[in-house]
């Protein structure tokens, strides 16, 4: 029986390389997201889509489209970013950056944890922007929040999954060059997907959730 992996965020970016990824590893990929894209739809994967990660009832309609699915890893991936500076906050596109980048992997987390396999992992990807120790610019005030407090419940959701064998992965990619930050970066899709699933692979429930550069070095909190 093929290995299960479920990737948030699915339909492009980072993630789409990821499907790309486990598909060419034999795994089974079960790709959720909200609007469609050609380039994922043409992979052997299982689409869930219009699924909202802030909507309680998209995340039910997740996991009765799942049912009892047995998930091996769940890669909660699904975020924006936004750009917020003191002279000029708009707390509305912060709170929504709270809304999708640390609630949401929460409730898809909360809402499968029964699926998960025993020795199953949940990778959160996150960004060292949500690292207060290496905030050196300001600015991105949404994002670098909800980016923290998404490392802050991966943690606690690492100490409460401990007793079902699940290993949790706190990721940040590295700069990806995607259409999140204009496609510019020093690292493609496939290859943060590469480092990424490497990282992934070495993951298990003796390592402590701590957050990790995706290229093989810790990062400060």
């Amino acid at each position: 029986m093929n290995q299960v992996v479920v990737v948030t965020g699915a339909n492009r970016g980072i993630c789409l390389s990821l499907c790309k990824h486990y598909v060419s590893l034999g795994w089974a990929v079960i790709a959720v997201y909200r609007t469609p894209s050609p380039a994922l739809s043409a992979l052997d994967v299982k689409i869930v889509q219009d699924i909202d990660i802030t909507l309680p009832s998209s995340i039910a309609a997740l996991k009765q489209s799942l049912g009892d699915t047995k998930i091996h890893l769940l890669i909660n991936n699904a975020g924006i970013l936004r750009d917020e500076k003191i002279a000029n906050l708009n707390y509305e596109t912060i709170q929504y950056q709270f809304e999708v980048n640390t609630l949401g992997p929460l409730r898809v987390t909360e809402a499968l944890q029964r699926n998960m396999t025993d020795g199953g992992k949940i990778a959160f990807i996150t960004s060292r922007m949500g690292s207060i120790e290496d905030n050196t610019s300001g600015g991105r005030y949404g994002y670098r929040m909800s980016k923290c407090a998404l490392n802050a419940a991966a943690v606690s959701i690492a100490h409460d999954l401990a007793d079902k064998n699940i290993a949790v992965a706190i990721l940040h990619p590295g700069l990806v060059g995607t259409n999140m930050i204009g496609d510019m970066g020093n690292v493609t899709p496939d290859q943060a997907a590469e480092q990424l699933a490497s990282r992934i692979e070495a993951l298990n429930i003796t390592n402590p959730a701590t957050l990790w550069h995706a290229k093989d070095h810790q990062l400060p909190w």
